[in-house]
């Protein structure tokens, strides 16, 4: 953003001073990141850079730790990508089976979390629809409630019921706490909606099932997608609810990462981060490119 000609020198000064302490606020936040990556490749085993590193010298760098994701745990009895190392990997490795976990459980827990949460969204909405605020308030609630509470109320009510320590009980956790991503998505995709196509299709036979797949859905589907997005990101991402609930079957990454730093510290940690780094900004990408979709189809210039 350009200052107009006109600016006094006071605004230009507290112009770019203002800049220079977002640019200082992004590279605290973006440091640890920027930090991590090169860390990943070291061919020692250190959380610091090596002299090696400094210098930029080829043997100081290595991808075992990348390598060691495939091949901590497994029985070590077949060649590197034969078919039974690909079968040792998938049924041995810690953080293969780390990942199947975080992907399987995050998978049902969005598609729960979407479906509930853009239910809810579309009630919401309606004009009609009475103590809107406090029932908002309520399916929000998980994103301000500490985790750890949540975690806690959880587990003593799943113990009651036999799902503590089960895929089950793991997944309707972390859907409840995906939902408030989901309803507030789809809540701002909701608002530029026109519900006279609703009254439209009605009015010319269409039943309730039909106006929703082939009217309203494909019109918020950008806030579906995003509120799924975040509500898989939140599952892939809960450590404090797994530790509460999971057994060492439901064992997700980032519980992996977790025992891994208090048990046995090794930069494989810094390589499983860097690739949830890559898969976050991929998510984030998707996001922006679906807001910006979204908003050419309410006829809004993309900001």
């Amino acid at each position: 953003m350009t200052l107009p000609p006109y600016a006094t020198t006071g605004e230009r000064i507290w112009h770019y001073a203002f800049v220079g302490l977002c640019l200082a606020v992004l590279f605290f936040l973006i440091a640890p990141v920027l930090i991590i990556v090169p860390l990943s490749f070291n061919n020692e085993p250190y959380f610091s850079f090596t002299t090696g590193m400094l210098k930029l010298d080829p043997k100081a760098y290595s991808l075992k730790w990348y390598w060691d994701i495939l091949d901590n745990g497994t029985t070590g009895r077949f060649e590197a990508w034969s078919w039974g190392w690909l079968g040792d990997v998938w049924e041995h490795a810690q953080w293969v089976k780390a990942f199947r976990n975080s992907i399987f459980v995050g998978f049902f827990a969005t598609l729960i979390a979407t479906t509930l949460g853009t239910i809810a969204a579309l009630g919401l909405s309606s004009p009609h629809m009475p103590y809107r605020t406090a029932i908002t308030s309520l399916l929000i609630s998980p994103m301000i409630v500490p985790v750890i509470i949540s975690a806690t109320g959880a587990f003593f009510f799943l113990v009651k019921i036999g799902l503590v320590k089960t895929y089950t009980g793991l997944i309707l956790v972390h859907a409840i706490l995906g939902i408030p991503f989901v309803v507030i998505t789809v809540t701002a995709t909701l608002t530029g909606f026109d519900r006279n196509l609703i009254r439209a299709a009605e009015s010319l036979g269409a039943r309730w099932h039909t106006t929703f797949f082939k009217v309203i859905m494909p019109l918020i589907m950008p806030g579906m997608i995003s509120g799924a997005l975040f509500a898989f990101v939140t599952s892939f991402d809960e450590v404090v609810a797994v530790l509460f609930l999971a057994d060492i079957e439901q064992r997700t990454i980032p519980r992996q990462m977790w025992s891994g730093i208090r048990e046995q510290i090794s930069p494989t940690i810094l390589a499983v981060a860097t690739i949830l780094v890559a898969i976050s900004i991929a998510m984030l990408t998707t996001i922006e490119l679906l807001r910006r979709r979204a908003e050419r189809q309410r006829g809004v210039t993309p900001a």
